[in-house]
């Protein structure tokens, strides 16, 4: 078995603890491999385990996997990084999901360079939940407002809410700050039929976001190995 089978196995075994600890059905939570900064190879091999949905956080690096891997015809494409304003088109046209929307102005753009022949591009609105000033996304006061920009662009699909929490040893705080993100995402799901995700909990959380409601976590070195640099 090589590393990455076995890094991969031990994941999938975390998250089907994890949703028996939480009674949840297995089917109730997706694995989004993050691949950055990993070669097309990694990824092809990951795919070869059974895996589809891959994160992308850097746009070139991304878009040569994307080349690279053409024909993995059911491979789910996710950007996961800050996106500009000048990269919104090559997100629109070879991704399959954004999980870091924060702002009405790339909602637009998206909507408007997302070709007519692709499905409407998933959407994921980014909630800053720890409040730090560094850190991207919306309050969560601010989500309904973005939300109901999204719903109006025919062009984007509004799937859920995806979050970064604080970066703490304290449960206690990251329990707080995930419950908080379920409580918004349940509220979001009560008004459009379209939402469906919850995306949060990485490696060395992901036992609690699930217990809190996660339906997406996002596992990079865990699987991968160190990242790379680009």
């Amino acid at each position: 078995m090589s590393t990455l089978d076995a890094n991969y196995q031990h994941i999938v075994a975390r998250i089907e603890h994890a949703c028996r600890a939480a009674k949840r059905p297995l089917a109730d939570v997706k694995l989004l491999a993050v691949s950055k900064t990993k070669p097309a190879a990694q990824v092809r091999a990951c795919y070869a385990l059974g895996q589809r949905c891959f994160g992308e956080n850097y746009l070139q690096d991304g878009l040569e996997k994307i080349t690279a891997l053409v024909d993995l015809a059911d491979i789910e494409w996710h950007f996961i990084g800050p996106l500009q304003s000048n990269k919104t088109r090559a997100v629109a046209e070879h991704f399959h999901w954004l999980e870091t929307l924060a702002r009405d102005k790339i909602a637009q753009r998206l909507n408007d360079q997302r070709p007519d022949h692709l499905p409407a591009l998933n959407v994921l609105i980014q909630v800053n939940i720890s409040g730090e000033p560094q850190k991207a996304g919306v309050m969560l006061a601010d989500i309904a407002a973005l939300a109901k920009t999204v719903h109006a662009l025919p062009r984007l699909t509004l799937r859920g809410l995806m979050c970064i929490p604080e970066n703490t040893d304290d449960d206690a705080l990251l329990r707080q700050q995930f419950e908080h993100m379920q409580h918004a995402w349940v509220e979001l799901s009560s008004q459009y039929t379209s939402v469906d995700t919850l995306s949060m909990g990485m490696s060395a959380d992901l036992e609690l976001a699930i217990a809190c409601g996660s339906t997406e976590v996002r596992i990079g070195t865990d699987i991968f190995g160190a990242r790379s640099t680009l």
